[in-house]
């Protein structure tokens, strides 16, 4: 009996994060977030393999859920995905995002400008992370102060891809 016990503790502790958890900013006006959004750095995974010129518009919709369209350049062509967002709670820094329904994802934005010029989303596992900003560049400076940041947040540099834009 004692094993079961000790087994039972093992993969419990094995299944929580080793992260202290991520803090998200306190409050997120989804109108103002709405809009298009340039990706400027990214952690690469498969669906965003060999993409430039990436950006995502948010349109806020009358039923409260947000539309959402991310779109990339590829060696083929134009690549478009359509998905679905909502808010988990009233502040709206975390959102849960589907593009293949019925499985969602966390959105958490992490850091935000206060013009809403910029954003960094991540979420709990600190596999995904994505610098966005309202235009296809980014200035230097600005972007040395969220870089800074990351390990603050969990997120090491190393893995950092700085997306290509050709505007």
């Amino acid at each position: 009996m004692n094993y079961v016990i000790i087994l039972v503790v093992l993969f419990f502790t094995a299944c929580t994060s080793h992260y202290p958890s991520l803090k998200t900013v306190e409050q997120v006006d989804i109108k103002r977030y709405s809009g298009t959004w340039y990706e400027i750095a990214r952690y690469e995974h498969f669906f965003e393999k060999g993409c430039s010129d990436v950006n995502a518009t948010y349109t806020l919709k009358k039923d409260g859920d947000i539309e959402v369209l991310n779109q990339c350049m590829k060696p083929d062509g134009l690549s478009r995905a359509k998905g679905v967002a909502y808010a988990v709670d009233k502040t709206n820094a975390k959102l849960k995002v589907s593009f293949f329904r019925p499985f969602y994802g966390d959105y958490w934005i992490l850091m935000l400008g206060d013009n809403y010029e910029y954003a960094l989303i991540g979420e709990e596992s600190r596999e995904y992370l994505w610098v966005l900003s309202r235009t296809p560049a980014m200035d230097e400076s600005l972007k040395e102060k969220i870089v800074t940041k990351l390990p603050e947040f969990g997120y090491g540099t190393e893995k950092l891809l700085w997306t290509k834009h050709s505007k």
